[in-house]
């Protein structure tokens, strides 16, 4: 845990004091940020396993600040704001961000999502590049390959192969590929998952004579590999 370091970019100092207490109690390495612009700068001069953001930011809000990480990295980001409105999440969510919660929360709350991303990052072949048969990930480049094919994916579509990769061999459900991929505050029906699935299968499988991914009936979905 020791390794985790998380970025909390929050403007409310009494906010920000107490979510980085919390954190360092338990353990993780944690930087402050109180504005959009000195949060943004801070992410591009260090390397962070998990950005916590606040949405409504004096300079640079939440949303841009997001953007512009999405443009050169690939960290875990999770929203935090006093907004509900599910088209403030939509925005969130599209510009990339990975979980969005709600103020007021329970630090519990907080701790159980960011262990989640703990967790994804310790286990599995969470790495610069995953390879799995002739599919490679180039996670600091953000482009796949499969044999000599360049494969174009979309945010959504690479985060939910690289969540197939990296546990390869493990049988995911619908419900877990919708928590790690679109955050445990997506609404929707879990059948997004199915549309996504079939989009990959179109990029990295038509054409191939080895499929790379595998439907579980009633269960879900795995790639298989050494």
């Amino acid at each position: 845990m020791k390794d985790f370091r998380i970025l909390l970019v929050e403007d409310e100092r009494l906010m920000s004091t107490f979510i980085e207490m919390e954190l360092s109690h338990e353990g993780y390495k944690v930087d402050v940020a109180y504005d959009g612009q000195e949060g943004l700068t801070i992410s591009e001069e260090n390397e962070y396993n998990l950005i916590l953001l606040d949405v409504m930011l004096p300079g640079l809000n939440g949303i841009e600040v997001c953007r512009r990480i999405r443009q050169v990295s690939i960290v875990p980001v999770i929203m935090l704001t006093a907004k509900s409105d599910i088209s403030d999440k939509v925005l969130g969510l599209d510009v990339g961000a990975n979980d969005y919660l709600t103020k007021p929360f329970a630090i519990e709350e907080l701790l159980a999502r960011i262990r989640v991303y703990q967790r994804d990052t310790s286990i599995g072949n969470k790495s610069d590049e995953i390879k799995v048969k002739d599919i490679v990930m180039d996670n600091k480049a953000h482009n796949v390959k499969r044999g000599s094919k360049e494969i174009e994916l979309t945010k959504k579509e690479f985060d939910l192969l690289e969540t197939l990769l990296i546990n390869k061999n493990v049988v995911l459900t619908r419900v877990q590929l919708i928590e790690k991929v679109w955050g445990y505050d997506y609404i929707g029906d879990t059948n997004v998952v199915d549309v996504f699935i079939r989009y990959l299968r179109c990029k990295i499988d038509d054409g191939f004579e080895d499929k790379l991914i595998t439907t579980v009936r009633g269960v879900g979905y795995v790639v298989k590999g050494e």
